[in-house]
């Protein structure tokens, strides 16, 4: 999928208070609970829907890798949707999101300033509004490129420019080839 959506679910997965089910049958059995059907659950998973029901019966115990893999991520990405809903509206009004990240890092400014991209590893700590767009954005099907864009916003803001107190004339911050990136609520 994508660095930074994949990074922003981690971020929310942490919050859950029980973990999700481990075993292909029951992740299958959450999954027609959850879409109310074996039917959905095949079509979903790009099997037969015969494959789905020996699954929920415990007759097939070990899925192929990309049937696991396919499995597990749908079963956490509808995993604890109240606790996930929880967790990032409080990053969003109150607790901000943190950002751990190893990337190049470069801004625009005026003549004479040293805006030299370089690899910056980085922990900060940006305020709630810039994680209620990060989630928005998410939520509305964002691109890689978007989140990211975001992101920079808030190091500008917060790292940059330190609230306001310096680097008033910066521009634009260029934030690429991230080689480690982490978020946490």
């Amino acid at each position: 999928m994508s660095l930074f959506g994949d990074g922003l679910e981690a971020a929310v997965q942490k919050a859950f208070t029980r973990p999700a089910p481990k075993s292909a049958g029951a992740q299958m059995r959450y999954l027609v609970k959850q879409l109310k059907g074996t039917k959905a659950v095949a079509q979903l998973l790009r099997v037969s829907q015969r494959t789905v029901e020996r699954y929920v019966k415990d007759q097939i115990k070990k899925p192929r890798s990309d049937l696991a893999a396919r499995l597990e991520r749908e079963v956490k990405r509808r995993w604890q949707p109240q606790i996930r809903a929880k967790a990032r509206q409080q990053a969003a009004t109150t607790g901000g999101i943190v950002i751990d990240a190893r990337a190049r890092m470069g801004y625009t400014a005026p003549i004479g300033s040293t805006d030299e991209d370089r690899i910056r590893q980085l922990t900060v700590a940006l305020p709630p509004h810039f994680a209620a767009r990060l989630f928005e954005a998410q939520e509305a099907g964002a691109a890689d490129q978007q989140l990211q864009e975001i992101v920079a916003e808030g190091l500008k803001e917060v790292y940059f420019q330190d609230g306001g107190r310096r680097a008033g004339s910066l521009e634009e911050v260029r934030f690429t080839d991230v080689q480690h990136l982490e978020f946490d609520l």
